[in-house]
């Protein structure tokens, strides 16, 4: 042993050698089963302060490396473990000044802190291999299981955290390096008051520590070093910069995404910890108004709570993390700026990850759940986002809630997890929805009880069973109880079975009917309550009620001041109060405050509907025309009984929501008419009239056009008072006086909708009034005399001015008239008169207009004019055409008359509107028909202009432009013409060196199912009739007839369909240019009397039967 005391004497290369010599022997001299050798039992205090005093003073990297060694195995036997447990009591027997008695004096201090001195150098040593033993050997004793914890706070008052902070900022994040120093740290970070103050300082190393293993599944020291970080965080405010901030949200963010993708796997304790960092950063004031942290928030909170849903059953401790994460996100979105954009999108995703996510699942999964924190921490999520009630998407998250029976699935969770915290939590859910919903606190009442409440829906039905006069906390418990019923109730969602929920209600008002406890909120929500019940019974017929109940919320009604304009109400709830003739007068009354509401464009009715919003009159609509109530009697009731009380303003509103309804539901004018609102009408008539209240009259006057615009004619059963509204002594003198005016054109509108509904045998006498009215038909005549003899100037005066919304409106009175003459008043139109008026006397006067007034229009008017006057003729000549079929030899024409009819009819083939041209080509085509049956030469056939057109269908129809969009709607006209040619007793000849072989194969080439019309199979076959096709053509079209029919049966032919019209008819925004357009349209569209080839759109159904007949002709000819 006595080389051990001049061991310090001699060189490093000798010390070394010693060194690595006592490695080797207690290394190999130790038996296995523990025992010390006894050549050197009790040496072992001295020989460890001897060797640390030599690793404090080495400066070679091989004696640092060889004393670690040795000191690694004195650890590992337990020898230095030994030593400091003896020292602790007494010092060593062996006189330490003997050993060392010719070299400088040993330490004196306590083992533990020569230990940690003696490192200090070999940490700071260029050789990593150093570092790293030096590293591993200080962990290796910490990690023993007799070391105390003041130890470890030696270390760390020591500056070994200091000194290892610093190799790890050196390491350039090299994994042994890394690995050792976190270890180390993560051990020494246990000594929390010691090493708070060093972490700070060292906190810095750790970032790129943290790229690192971030980025290597389970990392061996990942835990440790997010262990570091969120104590950093969290113990050293401050110590956090805003670029530390992004650098950790960013890696942690890419963890949880790589977790989420599998990409990288974390244990359960990395995930804690990344959930904890990530709320520390938020709980941090570095952490404001950081674009990039809030979007790395988003992401992390929705990948957690993902990731947590996916492993649920294999790591469900991680959910509640997830879910405070997510919880502390809302709360960070909603601090400092709540307003700004990346904050609104933050809880935006927030809010869709509850209900896309967390919510179904939570419904699906509930019966799994078997920790109630859980619960729990979704539930205060919910609540969390429900408090921010005045954001949008708040509101959107609630609908949700709503729309997915919110209510009885709570109440589910209630019986599932039966704690007093899940109670409150879900009747404070309760609260804040109400808050939502009904606004101004309404939820405080159910916030104030829910410590009281019940958590079974059955139990909270039995306190509406008890007297609350003398109990005001109970009387409280029965409105949150009646405001949960409600709530819910708006949602169809069930709380109890509707019979004894009924009975509930019955039985509380019963009971408590007679006390004045019932305030206006109150009587509104029981009100409520207790029609939607009813309707339900009423519904199911099995359920019973209570006929005195029923009586006592009658009287209530009538009594109270009842609104039902202040709640929200299920459309089942007002279907039964309309439905109840008892509270008729106090409904009209509620009605009229409806009406005045719905004209000043306030919030009406909350009625519920899908989406809970407010929907107001439309769901007024829909009653209305269900005819299963008293709705529509009761508004024409309030329209009938103008009294004095009633101001002109409650009047107009009252029409005006009339004509909304109507608008909204058409079928909704049949129920009015059906309930007398013609005689209601006729009374504000003659009441209000034009020069008395204007506002009133034109209001009324819109309201007449609306029904008749809307209704169906077997509901116009009532003559009488229709015949009082035609109002045509009113129409004369204003005329006279003022001129066409809105409130005239309106009125001239309203006759022309007369006429229209006379044609299906209604309203015959008002039409008769109409049509020998005399002044009307001055009127008539001179409007139109006026416009003619503006020609050629028409169009010009048209745009824009009155005159052209005149001539709209008396054009289509007077195309109306011509419909209703041959119902109304059988036998006394005379066609030849309005043909050509100067071969016969005039007969009987009626509204009508001459052929030759009508081409003057067509050819000088605008366009509008232009399509009324060409669709008066074709119905002219169609009345002609129907009248020479049963009479042949009644209709003379003067050929010189048709051929000036005709010329205006060719100039109007290529019209740039569609529909005019049509109409023209089908007059023509009629004219062409009459000349045949006369025998005599045709103008037409005379005429260059025909055969122009004929060879123009063609060129057009051999084109490769053939299926250009403006071909296919222009020369269809033109067929028409060529049709009508070819179906002459005698074909004009020309007509066969125009449709030779070459010309007509050229047509079939360009023929496909995509440019294929109605028109041009019905062409083809009149050439098939008159022999102009060959085999070898007919063969081709059939195989592409084929494939058009097989595209409409599996409905894929998209050329098809009606292009939508807009006319410019003077201001086409306002009232009566929306008029203009609507008679237009129905003239447009009405059935015309003409043979088979006047058809006013070629649709898919008209195209199928002409390619049948051409089928049927083929057959024919075969």
């Amino acid at each position: 042993m006595l080389s051990f005391q001049f061991l310090l004497d001699y060189s490093e290369d000798i010390q070394g050698e010693i060194l690595f010599v006592l490695y080797k022997l207690f290394l190999l001299n130790v038996s296995q089963d523990g025992d010390y050798p006894p050549s050197l039992f009790g040496h072992f205090s001295k020989l460890l302060h001897l060797a640390l005093e030599v690793l404090m003073k080495a400066q070679s990297d091989v004696v640092r490396l060889n004393c670690i060694a040795f000191l690694t195995v004195m650890i590992q036997r337990g020898f230095f473990q030994t030593a400091s447990m003896t020292e602790a009591t007494s010092w060593s027997s062996y006189d330490v000044d003997h050993l060392m008695e010719t070299n400088e004096q040993i330490s004196d201090g306590p083992l533990v802190i020569l230990f940690a001195e003696a490192v200090k150098g070999p940490l700071l040593s260029s050789d990593n291999q150093v570092q790293i033993a030096t590293l591993d050997l200080l962990y290796l004793y910490l990690t023993g299981k007799d070391v105390l914890e003041n130890e470890i706070q030696v270390f760390v008052e020591e500056n070994i955290a200091d000194y290892a902070f610093e190799v790890l900022r050196l390491s350039g994040c090299k994994d042994p390096t890394i690995k050792s120093c976190i270890q180390l740290l993560d051990l020494l970070a246990t000594a929390e008051q010691a090493f708070r103050q060093r972490l700070r300082i060292g906190f810095m190393a750790l970032i790129p520590v943290l790229h690192h293993v971030a980025e290597i599944p389970f990392h061996p020291v990942q835990t440790e070093t997010l262990r570091l970080i969120w104590n950093s965080i969290e113990n050293c405010p401050g110590v956090v910069s805003k670029s530390h901030v992004e650098e950790i949200s960013l890696s942690l963010t890419g963890m949880l995404k790589k977790n989420l993708d599998g990409e990288i796997g974390m244990l359960p304790e990395t995930f804690t910890l990344a959930c904890s960092i990530l709320v520390a950063l938020m709980k941090s004031s570095s952490s404001y108004e950081i674009s990039s942290f809030l979007l790395s928030i988003q992401e992390a909170s929705r990948n957690c709570i993902l990731t947590c849903l996916i492993n649920y059953r294999k790591y469900p401790g991680q959910f509640c993390n997830s879910l405070h994460l997510l919880k502390e996100a809302y709360a960070y979105s909603c601090g400092m700026n709540p307003t700004s954009s990346i904050n609104t999108e933050l809880r935006r995703s927030i809010i869709d990850v509850c209900k896309t996510h967390i919510l179904p699942w939570f419904m699906r999964s509930l019966h799994e759940i078997e920790d109630e924190d859980i619960a729990v921490a979704i539930l205060e999520n919910f609540y969390s986002i429900l408090l921010q009630e005045s954001d949008i998407e708040t509101k959107i998250f609630a609908n949700v809630l709503f729309t997915s029976s919110w209510f009885s699935f709570a109440y589910g969770c209630l019986g599932f997890l039966p704690s007093e915290k899940m109670k409150m939590k879900v009747y404070l859910i309760f609260s804040v929805m109400t808050d939502i919903i009904l606004g101004d606190d309404s939820g405080r009442s159910i916030r104030d009880a829910a410590p009281y409440l019940p958590s079974d829906p059955v139990d909270l039905l039995l306190l509406l069973g008890h007297k609350s006069s003398q109990n005001l906390e109970l009387s409280s418990w029965q409105l949150a109880v009646l405001l949960l019923l409600y709530i819910s109730s708006l949602y169809d969602d069930r709380l109890a079975d509707d019979k004894l929920v009924l009975a509930s209600l019955e039985q509380y008002i019963l009971l408590n009917s007679s006390e004045n406890t019932h305030g206006a909120s109150v009587l509104g929500i029981f009100i409520n309550l207790y029609a939607l019940y009813r309707g339900l019974a009423k519904v199911s017929y099995q359920i019973p009620y209570s006929p005195e109940a029923e009586k006592i919320v009658f009287h209530l009604l009538s009594e109270k001041d009842w609104d039902l304009l202040s709640t929200r109400i299920h459309v089942t709830a007002l279907k039964w109060l309309f439905q109840q003739e008892k509270i008729c007068n106090v409904l009209s009354a509620q009605m009229l405050k409806f009406c005045r509401s719905n004209f000043s464009e306030v919030t009406q009715i909350n009625i519920h509907g899908e989406a809970n919003q407010k929907i107001d009159v439309y769901v007024v609509a829909e009653l209305v025309a269900s005819a299963d109530n008293f709705l529509a009697m009761l508004m024409v009731f309030l329209l009938g009984e103008i009294e004095e009380q009633y101001s002109e303003y409650d009047i107009v509103s009252l029409v005006n929501t009339i004509i909304h309804i109507i608008e909204i539901s058409p079928s909704a004018s049949d129920q009015f008419c059906m309930h007398g609102i013609a005689g209601a009408i006729k009374n504000l008539y003659y009441k209000f009239g034009h020069s008395s209240s204007p506002d009133t009259f034109m209001a009324t006057s819109e309201l007449v056009f609306c029904i008749f615009q809307a209704v169906h004619s077997e509901s116009l059963s009532d003559d009488e008072p229709w015949v009082a509204i035609v109002i045509i002594d009113y129409l004369i003198p204003s005329v006279a006086a003022d001129g066409w005016a809105p409130a005239t054109l309106i009125s001239l509108g309203i006759l022309s909708m007369v006429l229209h509904h006379s044609a299906n045998q209604v309203m015959v006498e008002a039409s008769k009034t109409i049509l020998l009215s005399t002044p009307l038909l001055s009127l008539v005549n001179t409007t139109i005399a006026n416009a003619c003899s503006k020609v050629p100037s028409l169009v010009d005066q048209d745009k824009g001015m009155r005159s052209g919304e005149v001539l709209v409106f008396v054009l289509s009175l007077l195309f109306f008239s011509l419909k209703s003459l041959h119902v109304v008043l059988p036998g006394i139109m005379d066609c030849q008169y309005l043909l050509d008026p100067t071969s016969i006397p005039q007969p009987w006067p009626h509204i009508s207009i001459h052929c030759h007034d009508l081409c003057k229009l067509l050819h000088f008017g605008s366009i509008p004019i232009k399509l009324l006057s060409s669709q008066y003729l074709l119905e002219l000549f169609s009345r002609i055409e129907d009248e020479r079929s049963r009479k042949p030899d009644t209709l003379k024409f003067r050929t010189h008359y048709l051929s000036s009819v005709m010329a205006v009819l060719e100039g109007q083939i290529f019209s740039s509107d569609i529909t005019v041209a049509m109409n023209c080509s089908l007059c023509l085509s009629i004219i062409i028909r009459w000349q045949d049956a006369e025998m005599e030469v045709s103008a037409i056939q005379r005429s260059n202009w025909s055969r122009f057109i004929v060879e123009e269908l063609v060129m057009s129809l051999a084109a490769p432009s053939l299926a250009s969009k403006v071909f296919m709607l222009h020369y269809k006209p033109t067929v028409h013409i060529a049709v009508a040619l070819l179906r002459r007793k005698e074909i004009p000849q020309w007509m066969a060196s125009i449709f030779d072989e070459s010309c007509i194969s050229a047509i079939t080439r360009n023929i496909t199912n995509c440019n294929l019309s109605a028109e041009l199979v019905l062409l083809l076959r009149e050439l098939l009739k008159h022999g102009f096709l060959n085999d070898e053509q007919i063969a081709a079209l059939n195989k592409v007839f084929q494939e058009c029919k097989k595209c409409i049966y599996t409905d894929k032919l998209q050329h098809y369909g009606a292009e939508e019209k807009t006319l410019n008819v003077a201001a086409a925004s306002d009232y009566l240019g929306k008029v203009c357009q609507f008679l237009i349209r129905l003239m447009t569209t009405q059935p015309s009397n003409s043979v088979e080839s006047i058809r006013s759109e070629s649709g898919k159904r008209e195209l199928l039967e002409e390619i049948d007949l051409f089928s049927k002709c083929l057959m024919r000819d075969d």
